[in-house]
């Protein structure tokens, strides 16, 4: 009688196939691009250079909003038109020559974009290096540690570009991880932002702003109180190990650092949540179960709640100045295979400051964006500051 055959030897061994293992493209940048050298920006086309530059150090910045003439008529007088997006965030100029504004005008821009998130200009005809001089008015420029400068090698401008040869891998990625405000890990994060596009998608490639300022206003005062008094870790790790296993270069050592959850902007004195779903990890001093939950409420308040945001399309020679301290920011990824090119210049604002010590610094209150507007409206709102004590009932079995 022949044997029986066991279960291992009817069951002949077979390969694991293992999945490739795919990179988010907000912590790996890609490495190259479509090879087109006449391509009219290929000297701005993304570079890696293996640079190595020492731990950023605190520099003292003054907010230009805080010389700025509150009623903007330098700047607003220049206009043709100055049209709002929606109450909450953005604003859109146009008759404005970026190239030609006086320092008057530019802290005017830097107030506007302080109370307003975001500001938009059409038809610009500013080279990098102006827009860097521009920037400079702002404060002191931000070199990034991990993604791509011109090849020209042009240290403080971060290039934005996605062409055909590297579809956007959806596996990757969700889509609320793309919200983020600027490299919030830093000692001092960004302030007033400016990216111009110089090559984009006839459609699509658009970018969503949120305000911080509504979010905070939509909360109720109990919750509003509680988070004023938490920090929460910003952290760079991800980002310099996704360089890392991207074969690129990390030209800074990464950082987490610890950021008041809700900040008051220097030039409003309006507070804004200060968290996002890029860099944000954690609640310091708090169960984990009560951080996650927190940050799950407020990153899906930034991506999903329509009130608080604006949507710009962009063209050719288009500019917008957001603040990094009040807006989170995402872009679309609808756009493959056409290219999307854009160059940002990226000052350092000051530390991030919460709301005792911009009260105990400056003597004054810190205080809500839209109770402000609606003073200025003529409207008193009454809050509830307490919780209603529900009412006895009587028991009836």
């Amino acid at each position: 009688m022949a044997p029986v055959a066991t279960s291992e030897q009817q069951a002949p061994s077979r390969p694991i196939k293992v999945a490739e293992k795919v990179f988010n493209p907000f912590y790996s940048p890609p490495s190259g691009d479509d090879g087109d050298d006449s391509y009219k920006y290929a000297h701005y086309k993304p570079s890696f250079p293996n640079l190595s530059w020492e731990p950023l150090q605190e520099q003292e910045v003054v907010d230009r909003g805080l010389f700025a003439d509150p009623a903007k008529a330098s700047l607003f007088g220049a206009a043709t038109k100055v049209k709002h997006l929606t109450p909450a965030i953005g604003t859109e100029i146009l008759g404005i020559d970026l190239r030609q504004l006086s320092n008057a005008q530019k802290d005017e821009l830097a107030l506007l974009v302080a109370e307003r998130g975001v500001v938009f200009f059409r038809d610009q005809e500013l080279n990098i290096d102006e827009q860097l001089d521009l920037a400079r008015h702002f404060g002191p420029l931000h070199k990034h540690a991990t993604t791509p400068i011109p090849r020209n090698g042009l240290e403080e401008v971060h290039v934005v570009y996605n062409d055909a040869s590297r579809r956007p891998d959806p596996t990757a990625f969700s889509k609320l991880e793309l919200w983020h405000s600027d490299v919030s890990y830093e000692l001092q994060p960004p302030s007033t932002t400016s990216l111009k596009v110089i090559t984009g998608p006839e459609v699509g490639g658009d970018t969503l702003c949120s305000s911080g300022y509504a979010l905070y206003s939509s909360l109720s005062p109990a919750l509003q109180t509680y988070l004023e008094g938490l920090t929460a870790v910003h952290s760079a790790v991800a980002q310099a190990d996704g360089n890392r296993a991207a074969g690129l270069p990390v030209r800074r050592q990464e950082i987490e650092t610890v950021h008041p959850l809700v900040r008051v902007h220097p030039a409003t004195g309006w507070k804004s949540v200060y968290v996002n779903p890029g860099f944000v990890r954690r609640i310091v001093g708090v169960p984990k179960a009560e951080s996650d939950a927190i940050l799950n409420f407020l990153f899906r308040q930034i991506s999903e709640n329509p009130d608080f945001q604006v949507r710009f399309k962009w063209e050719v020679n288009s500019v917008a100045f957001w603040d990094n301290r009040i807006v989170t920011h995402s872009a679309t990824f609808d756009f493959w295979p056409a290219t999307r090119h854009a160059l940002r210049a990226t000052p350092h604002g000051e530390k991030p400051t919460s709301v005792e010590d911009y009260e105990r610094q400056t003597g004054k209150e810190a205080k809500d964006r839209q109770l402000e507007i609606w003073k200025q409206q003529g409207l008193k709102v009454e809050l509830n500051t307490k919780p209603k004590t529900a009412k006895a009932r009587g028991y009836n079995d």
